[in-house]
């Protein structure tokens, strides 16, 4: 069993992990430098303990967790990758970033090069906490190692001996669920610029409740999360275009998320979010910003 756990990022879903494995007895430790004051307080609230190097992350665990946004997957394994030669500890890596198998690929190259055990990894469903427990599915001959975190907050699932499995399947999801995201908030802003956002509104509520339902359960906070989702939703496309079918939708989708990041909802964060704005009053602030471009 690993009991000490190194977790690379302390973001949303990395610090929520750290707290969890904190809680069912693991060391969770990291390095944070250069972070944000922001990572800074979400590992604090993880109760996660900042080494202060790469160098001795890797000399004090047993796994290394990658949890971050996928534009910064391939610089934490390079990084990781280097400490662990520097310290002569190589342990388990775990890619648990939404990237698309090719990125997973070649990320398992390098680590196999240096000698080190790869994991890739796909997280799917909501930061673990005390009434949800998070999906990892893991694949590649090495994925044995994360299942130390099923049961604890977390549902480990060995898909197979490939890399790229796991990160495959977290990709196709997620191109539906967030996909769905985007060209909800695109229509509901398109319909808000033509001065249709009652009409449309009604023809959802009667028509498409789900959908309606689904709207104001998300759009209203997806700004906050949108400079992230643009990374994933290139990984998308680039997951759609390797297997021969069109990427266009997700290359329009991070474009759309692109733009949300920098409206001035894109300035919130998950904990700074006005949860009692409307879904109306959302799209009347992202219309009126769309106007602005």
């Amino acid at each position: 069993m690993s009991e000490t756990i190194a977790i690379v990022a302390t973001g949303d879903m990395g610090h929520a992990v750290g707290r969890v494995l904190g809680g069912h007895g693991h060391r969770v430790v990291t390095d944070l430098t250069g972070r944000s004051a922001r990572s800074l307080a979400l590992a604090a609230a993880g109760d996660i303990t900042d080494l202060g190097t790469l160098d001795a992350v890797m000399t004090e665990a047993d796994l290394f967790l990658s949890i971050a946004p996928p534009a910064a997957a391939q610089r934490i394994a390079s990084d990781a990758f280097a400490a662990m030669q520097r310290s002569g500890h190589k342990i388990p890596f775990a890619d648990c970033n939404a990237i698309s198998p090719m990125t997973a690929m070649a990320i398992a190259e390098d680590a196999e090069n240096a000698g080190i055990p790869f994991i890739d990894a796909g997280i799917i469903g909501r930061a673990p906490s005390a009434d949800s427990k998070t999906q990892f599915y893991a694949s590649g001959p090495h994925a044995i190692h994360l299942s130390v975190l099923d049961g604890k907050g977390m549902s480990v699932s060995v898909l197979s001996d490939r890399v790229g499995d796991a990160s495959a399947l977290k990709m196709c999801f997620a191109s539906i669920t967030k996909g769905s995201n985007a060209l909800y908030a695109a229509a509901l802003i398109a319909a808000a610029r033509y001065g249709l956002s009652g009409e449309l509104a009604h023809e959802l509520e009667s028509r498409a409740p789900n959908a309606w339902q689904a709207m104001n359960g998300s759009v209203p906070w997806l700004a906050a999360d949108a400079e992230r989702w643009t990374g994933e939703m290139e990984e998308i496309a680039a997951t759609y275009d390797a297997v021969g079918l069109p990427d266009g939708f997700h290359q329009g989708a991070a474009d759309l998320f692109r733009h949300l990041a920098a409206t001035p909802l894109g300035d919130e964060t998950r904990e700074t979010l006005d949860r009692t704005r409307t879904l109306e009053q959302t799209i009347a602030i992202l219309a009126k910003a769309a106007g602005t471009h």
